[in-house]
C-alpha cells in the first residue's frame, strides 16, 4: 500500500501542473480590467498604467505564469489585487465553513440514502421500491436553487421555524450554526441522497445475486444478517466512489447554495472574486479545489482495502 500511495501522490503532481496551466489561461480569458474595476470607470490612463504596473498585470503572461509557479513552490498563493490579503489566508478562513456545510449535507445523505437504499433492493418491484424510486429521482432532478428557495419559502417565510439567511461561527454558538446550516446542508443533502440511493439499490441488487448470498441464506442466517454482514459491505465499493465524488464537489465549493443563504464559505468567495476579477484569489481557489478532489479521491482508493479485504494494490 505505500509504494501504491507515493505512486498515487507523485501522479498527483503533473495533474496539478496541468491544472495550473488551464486555470491561468482561462482566468485570462476572462473579460473586465482588474485596475479599472478598481479604479473605475472615471480612471485617468495614467492612474490605470500605474495600477497594473502594482499588480504586475503589465508583465508578459508567459512571465506572470512563472512568477506565480516560483511562488507555489513556497507554497504561496499570492495576494489579493483588492485588499492585498494573502489568498491562502482567505482560503483559510472561509473553508472550514464550507467542510462543515459538506460534512453535514453528506451525512445527511448517508442517513437517508442506505436504509432507503436497502429497503428498496431487497424488495425490488414493490411498492416501496417504486416510491424510493420516484423519489430519488425527483431528487436528482431538482435543481439546488429551485429546492433552496422551496425549502425557504415553506420553513422560513410560510413557517417560520428557521431563518432564512445568515452564519453564525461553530464555536461562538454551536446552537444556532446548527440552525442555520440546517437548510443549506438540506438543500445539498438531498441531491446526494438521492444520487447515493440509486447506487446502492443497484450494487446491492447485484450483489443480492450472487452465490455467496444464496449459500448463506441456504444456511438459514437471518435475512437482516445476510444483508448486513455479507451483502452490503460488498456492495459499498461504488457507493464510497460516489460519496467520495460528493465530498470533492462540495468542497470544491457550494456555490448556488452559499449564495442562496449567505453563508460565507469557499464558493461564495469565488463569486465575488469573478466579479470584481481577482485573478489571484481565482487562481488559488482553483487550484486549491483540484487539490482537495485529489485528495479525497486518493483518501477513498486507500479506503477501498479497508472495505473489501479482495482488494490489493498494486
Amino acid at each position: 500500500m505505500l509504494i501504491f500511495a507515493v505512486r498515487r501522490l507523485l501522479a498527483a503532481i503533473p495533474t496539478l501542473l496541468v491544472v495550473t496551466l488551464l486555470v491561468f489561461s482561462l482566468v485570462r480569458l476572462l473579460p473586465g480590467d482588474p485596475a479599472r474595476l478598481q479604479l473605475g470607470e472615471e480612471a485617468t490612463p495614467q492612474a490605470l498604467t500605474e495600477l497594473r504596473h502594482q499588480m504586475g498585470l503589465d508583465r508578459p503572461v508567459a512571465v506572470q505564469y512563472v512568477n506565480w509557479l516560483a511562488d507555489l513552490g513556497h507554497l504561496n498563493l499570492g495576494r489579493s489585487l483588492q485588499d492585498h490579503t494573502s489568498v491562502a489566508g482567505l482560503i483559510g478562513q472561509k473553508l472550514p465553513t464550507t467542510f462543515e456545510l459538506a460534512v453535514l449535507s453528506l451525512l445527511l445523505a448517508v442517513a437517508l440514502a442506505l436504509p432507503a437504499g436497502i429497503a428498496s433492493a431487497v424488495r425490488p418491484g414493490s411498492w416501496i421500491d417504486r416510491l424510493v424510486t420516484l423519489l430519488a429521482l425527483s431528487g436528482i432532478s431538482l435543481p439546488s436553487f429551485f429546492l433552496g428557495i422551496l425549502l425557504v419559502y415553506v420553513f422560513s417565510v410560510n413557517l417560520a421555524w428557521i431563518p432564512a439567511s445568515g452564519y453564525v461561527d461553530l464555536q461562538e454558538n454551536p446552537g444556532l450554526n446548527l440552525k442555520l446550516m440546517l437548510l443549506p446542508a438540506v438543500t445539498l443533502g438531498i441531491g446526494s441522497a438521492a444520487v447515493l440511493t440509486r447506487f446502492l439499490r443497484s450494487s446491492l441488487l447485484e450483489v443480492l445475486n450472487q452465490d455467496y448470498v444464496r449459500t448463506a441464506r441456504a444456511k438459514g442466517v437471518a435475512g437482516r444478517l445476510v444483508i448486513a454482514k455479507h451483502a452490503l459491505r460488498n456492495a459499498l465499493i461504488p457507493v464510497v466512489t460516489v460519496l467520495g465524488l460528493q465530498l470533492g464537489g462540495l468542497l470544491g465549493g457550494a456555490v448556488v447554495t452559499e449564495q442562496i443563504f449567505s453563508v460565507p464559505g469557499f464558493g461564495r468567495l469565488l463569486v465575488d472574486a469573478v466579479f470584481t476579477r481577482d485573478l489571484p484569489v481565482i487562481q488559488g481557489m482553483v487550484l486549491t479545489s483540484a487539490a482537495l478532489v485529489f485528495l479525497v479521491s486518493f483518501l477513498i482508493d486507500l479506503a477501498y482495502g479497508a472495505i473489501d479485504p479482495r482488494v490489493r494494490y498494486a
